[in-house]
C-alpha cells in the first residue's frame, strides 16, 4: 500500500495540479491513498518550517509531498515538490498530468477561497463555544488534588459552563504534571473540556477568567524569627507576583477574578497583583482568609459543644498568614445547650455564651494559630482539604446569589474604610450581593479593636517597604 501526504499553500497553482493528479489515482489505483493539507498562505511559511525541523528536512516552496512508511513505522520519506511527485507518478505508474495553466489558476483560486471559508466557520464555532478558563498557580501543590474535582460539582458557578483547566507550576517537573492532567481527564467530568499544563510563565494566563494562586515557598524557606530571612521570603514574592501581575495584565480577560490562597504573605502577594494589573478592577483580587476563620469557629465549636457550623459571623482583621486579630463581636452560635432555648435559626451571640475569660483571651488565639501545624505534623503535608472548602465557599458566594446577611473574611483592598489606609490589602468583613462583595458598614471599632488593626497595618507596612526596596534595587 502506497500512502502519499500532499501539503501546500491554498493559492498554489501547483498544489492545485498535484491534487488533481492524486485524486485521479486514488480513483483508479485501489492501493494509492492520499492525504492532503491544505494550509493558508498566511500560515504556509511557519507550518512548513515546523514541520521540516520535526522530520529533519530541507524544503521552502510549495507543495510539498512525502510517503508514509505505513508498513514499517518511523518518519516519512521525504519526494520533495511538484516535478519530484510527478517524475516518481511516471516512473512507478506510467502516468503524468496534462493540464493547463488556466485550469491550475481556476483550481488555485477556489481553493484558497473554500480554505478561506472554512478559517471563518471555525473563528465562529470558536466564538459561539464560550469556555470558562480555569488558571491554578502552583498546580502541583497537593492542595491542587483536592481542589480540581470541586471546581466540577454543581453549584460552584452558574449554568454549569464547560471548563478549560490549565495547571501552570513555573520550573515543576513536567511529568508530575502530565500525571496530573491525565488523573483529571480520568474523572470523566463532562463539563471538562481540557486540561493544558505550563511550565513557563510567557503564556500563563492566556484568556483566563478565574485565577487561583496556591503559590508558597518551600517548608526550608518559611518565616522566623530573623530578619534577614523574612527578606529573602519578601524578596522570592515580590519577583514572582510582580511577573504574575504584569502576565495578568497582558493576557487574561479584563473581567478575570483572582483568589490568592496559602500559608505566607497572602496580604503583599494580593497587593503585588493589583498594582502590576492596573486595567483590572481591584475588586476582582482577594486573598483567602476563610480558613483562618474556620480554624477559629472549630474552636470555639468545640468550647461550646457544638459543630463547627453552628458557629457564625466570626471576623478576621488585618495580615492573614501574620498579625491578624480575631474578632467576635458579631459571632453567633446555634443549637448552644444553655439556659436558653429557641426554635430552629434561633442564636445567640457567642460572647454571651463563654464565660470563661481567660481562656478567650489567651488559649484561644494560641490554638487558632497552632490548629494547621498540629495537623500538618499529624499528616505530614498541607491542609489541603480545609483549603480547598475555604477557595470553594467563596467562589459559591461570589458566583451565587446568596443572603447578605452572611459574613465572611477576606483580604481586599482597603479603600479608607474604618481608618485602614488607603491601598492596603487588609482582611476585614465582607457580604456577597449579585455576584459583588462589599466591605460591612455596621461594625463597632472600639479603641483597643483600633489599637490591635494598626498593629497589623505596622507589619503590613513593613512588608511593603521591604518590597519597595526590592523593586528599587531591580
Amino acid at each position: 500500500m502506497a500512502k502519499f501526504v500532499l501539503a501546500g499553500k491554498a493559492d498554489c497553482p501547483y498544489y492545485a495540479k498535484a491534487e488533481l493528479l492524486s485524486d485521479m489515482l486514488q480513483r483508479n489505483l485501489p492501493d494509492f491513498h492520499i492525504h492532503k493539507i491544505c494550509v493558508h498562505p498566511d500560515d504556509w511559511k511557519k507550518w512548513l518550517d515546523d514541520t521540516c525541523a520535526s522530520n529533519d528536512w530541507k524544503h521552502s516552496s510549495s507543495p510539498i509531498i512525502w510517503r508514509e512508511l505505513i508498513d514499517r513505522g518511523g518518519k516519512g520519506m521525504l519526494l520533495g515538490g511538484f516535478s519530484d511527485f510527478l517524475e516518481h507518478v511516471q516512473g512507478y505508474y506510467g502516468v503524468t498530468s496534462d493540464m493547463t495553466s488556466d485550469l491550475m489558476l481556476k483550481i488555485a483560486a477556489e481553493n484558497l477561497q473554500t480554505k478561506e471559508l472554512c478559517v471563518q466557520e471555525e473563528v465562529h464555532r470558536c466564538n459561539s463555544f464560550r469556555s470558562l478558563h480555569i488558571w491554578i498557580s502552583s498546580a502541583l501543590n497537593p492542595i491542587c488534588y483536592s481542589l480540581i474535582p470541586e471546581l466540577f460539582k454543581p453549584g460552584l458557578f452558574p449554568e454549569l459552563p464547560t471548563i478549560s483547566l490549565h495547571l501552570l507550576d513555573v520550573g515543576g517537573s513536567e511529568e508530575l504534571l502530565q500525571g496530573l492532567k491525565m488523573e483529571t481527564e480520568d474523572l470523566a467530568l463532562p463539563h471538562l473540556h481540557e486540561v493544558t499544563v505550563h511550565l513557563e510563565q510567557t503564556q500563563a494566563f492566556q484568556e483566563a477568567h478565574l485565577i487561583i494562586f496556591l503559590d508558597d515557598l518551600l517548608p526550608e524557606c518559611k518565616i522566623n524569627d530573623e530578619q534577614d530571612d523574612k527578606d529573602h521570603m519578601v524578596s522570592q514574592v515580590t519577583r514572582n507576583f510582580c511577573c504574575y501581575g504584569q502576565l495578568i495584565e497582558a493576557n487574561a480577560q479584563k473581567d478575570v477574578r483572582v483568589m490568592v490562597a496559602g500559608d505566607s504573605l497572602l496580604n503583599l502577594k494580593c497587593s503585588l497583583l493589583i498594582e502590576n494589573a492596573p486595567s483590572i478592577d481591584p475588586h476582582n483580587f482577594v486573598a483567602m482568609a476563610t480558613q483562618l476563620e474556620y480554624e477559629a469557629r472549630t474552636q470555639l465549636a468545640q468550647k461550646l459543644s457544638v459543630k463547627t457550623a453552628d458557629i457564625t459571623k466570626v471576623i478576621i482583621w488585618g495580615n492573614i498568614s501574620g498579625s491578624s486579630h480575631i474578632d467576635l463581636q458579631m459571632a453567633k452560635v446555634f443549637k448552644c445547650d444553655g439556659a436558653v432555648w429557641g426554635p430552629d435559626g434561633f442564636s445567640q451571640h457567642v460572647m454571651d455564651m463563654i464565660y470563661d475569660w481567660k481562656w478567650l483571651m489567651s488559649d484561644f488565639i494560641g490554638l487558632v494559630h497552632k490548629h494547621r501545624d498540629t495537623i500538618s505534623s499529624k499528616t505530614n503535608k498541607a491542609t489541603a482539604i480545609s483549603t480547598t472548602n475555604g477557595i470553594v465557599t467563596v467562589l459559591k458566594a461570589w458566583n451565587n446569589n446568596v443572603s447578605a446577611e452572611e459574613v465572611f473574611s477576606l483580604g481586599v483592598l482597603s479603600t479608607g474604610q474604618f481608618g485602614i489606609p488607603v491601598g492596603l490589602v487588609f482582611s476585614m468583613p465582607v457580604s456577597f450581593t449579585d455576584g459583588c462583595w462589599s466591605v460591612l458598614s455596621d461594625v463597632t471599632i472600639t479603641e483597643e479593636l483600633r489599637m490591635k488593626l494598626w498593629t497589623c497595618v505596622d507589619e503590613l507596612r513593613m512588608e511593603r517597604d521591604i518590597a519597595a526596596r526590592i523593586l528599587q534595587k531591580g
